[in-house]
């Protein structure tokens, strides 16, 4: 079920809850022929501070851009990225061996795919590399 483990970077963009923020920072990405590997966002309330989370295919390019605007809270994260099966229970295997090894997700997101490509996990976990070494065995 698991087709594929790697380390990763992840790019968490600081912003203000309002409308049009989505639609302002992805059009950075994409002005700059960034593909969206997958993303995360939260807030807790409108006007507030909220999170933009991006695994993109050029992370560098992609901070450029957003410095380029005018986004100063830019940090890059390692995070582990799991690509496994679009089936019943792949979650759940993965989430069992991290917890059976005695490591905690400190947060997680995905993409999917119905046609028969993987889904991609983007996980952060208390030790990443142990995580990585556990899935691939």
């Amino acid at each position: 079920m698991i087709r594929r483990v790697t380390l990763g970077k992840e790019i968490f963009v600081g912003v203000i809850n309002e409308p049009g923020v989505l639609a302002r920072t992805t059009s950075f990405l994409v002005n700059n022929s960034i593909n969206i590997e997958a993303i995360l966002g939260y807030t807790t309330e409108v006007g507030q501070q909220a999170g933009l989370m991006f695994v993109t295919d050029n992370n560098q390019a992609a901070i450029d851009a957003f410095l380029d605007q005018g986004f100063r809270e830019i940090m890059e994260n390692d995070v582990l990225i799991v690509e496994l099966d679009n089936k019943p229970g792949a979650l759940k295997n993965i989430s069992e061996l991290l917890a059976q090894s005695g490591l905690n997700i400190n947060y997680i997101y995905a993409t999917t795919c119905v046609n028969g490509c993987p889904v991609k996990v983007i996980l952060s976990t208390t030790d990443n590399k142990e995580a990585m070494n556990m899935l691939t065995q």
